[in-house]
């Protein structure tokens, strides 16, 4: 399956003046000084492991395995937990520091570990029993957010379950009620690396499409943003996050400092560095779709949306709204434009240090 490359961003559809000298082309925001025979990094094929079929294997097993409740003992190291908790700082509860339900496994190192003279989450929580109500002190390390790092944090836990998982073993029955397709255990390990094999060609697609972005901005030059498409892109991508800090049930400057740890401040800068890149980018790309005549018909934007909702199990009428249809048309056109610098490009091979 071909890797799509979707960018959160809409270019403005003006007509553009396009100005040729040889291979350079211009219009009143950029100039395209070069994009035949850009260099990019050469693509490897992909080797595939036994390892990394037999860790996709446990992985996908591991999925499907069966929980088993504890009872009659306190939790210990490899026991699955599922609890509440609430964390205070001098007393106050702390945003982000509250959660119901969590499942966590012992021994794990998911949660904040040890610390000087304090114990790690996950090991104050083993010798307690279904049931139980405590107390527990950590420290949050150094590295931690700038509002959290290095404090010491109480907090209140309760035990709802204790569990283990009874992880099935590799059979033929299994993979039945498992795959698609493959029936026994060596179909499936041939299917196993198959999917594995197409993963690793979708990365390196994309990363050719990031390498051919990479090299065309190289060699434009940009005379002034196209401030409409700057501030629309803005918008569109602030409005993910905002959206994103809902779905956490927080805000978006709690959600830059605990999960990006970033500032607002900080962030919309980076927003307005990528949305004006995107922007010049695009500029270029309709500069090299006018000259390579690459620009696709309504026929042919028609039938690769339809490709794209496919892929997403969607109807197009739905996965059109979902997306917009102008953001859509610039994607495709991104994509075909992208596809043609990657046929142009010349494949160079990387040293180990670059």
């Amino acid at each position: 399956m071909k890797k799509k490359i979707i960018v959160a961003a809409v270019a403005a559809m003006a007509a553009i003046a396009l100005v040729g000298c040889g291979n350079e082309l211009s219009n009143e925001y950029v100039v395209v000084e070069k994009y035949k025979g850009l260099e990019i990094p050469k693509s490897e094929a992909a080797e595939v492991t036994e390892e990394e079929v037999e860790q996709a294997i446990q992985a996908n097993l591991q999925g499907t395995a069966e929980s088993v409740p504890v009872t009659g003992r306190a939790a210990q190291t490899g026991d699955w937990v599922n609890i509440d908790y609430t964390g205070y700082v001098d007393g106050v509860a702390f945003d982000g520091g509250t959660a119901q339900g969590q499942s966590l496994q012992l021994g794990s190192g998911t949660y904040i570990g040890a610390s000087g003279e304090y114990e790690g989450f996950e090991d104050q929580i083993e010798g307690h029993q279904t049931g139980d109500e405590f107390d527990i002190t950590v420290q949050f390390p150094e590295n931690y957010s700038a509002d959290m790092a290095g404090k010491v944090a109480d907090f209140h836990i309760v035990l709802n379950e204790i569990y283990t998982e009874n992880i099935p073993e590799l059979t033929d029955e299994w993979v039945m009620a498992n795959s698609e397709g493959a029936k026994t255990v060596e179909e499936y390990r041939d299917e196993i690396r198959d999917q594995i094999e197409e993963n690793a060609d979708m990365t390196a697609e994309s990363e050719m499409a990031q390498a051919a972005w990479d090299a065309l901005m190289e060699n434009v030059e940009v005379k002034k943003y196209p401030q409409e498409s700057v501030d629309k892109q803005i918008e569109q991508a602030k409005e993910q996050y905002v959206q994103l800090a809902e779905l956490y049930g927080t805000t978006l400057e709690d959600l830059l400092e605990t999960q990006f740890m970033t500032t607002e401040e900080e962030f919309n800068e980076m927003l307005k560095e990528s949305a004006q890149e995107s922007a010049a980018f695009d500029e270029a790309v309709k500069l090299i779709a006018d000259k390579e005549n690459l620009t696709l018909s309504d026929k042919e934007y028609e039938e690769k949306i339809a490709e794209y909702a496919k892929e997403y199990g969607m109807g197009v009428d739905e996965y059109k709204e979902q997306i917009g249809e102008e953001l859509l048309k610039n994607t495709i056109l991104r994509e075909t434009v992208v596809d043609y610098l990657i046929k142009e490009c010349v494949q160079v091979e990387q040293s180990g240090t670059e």
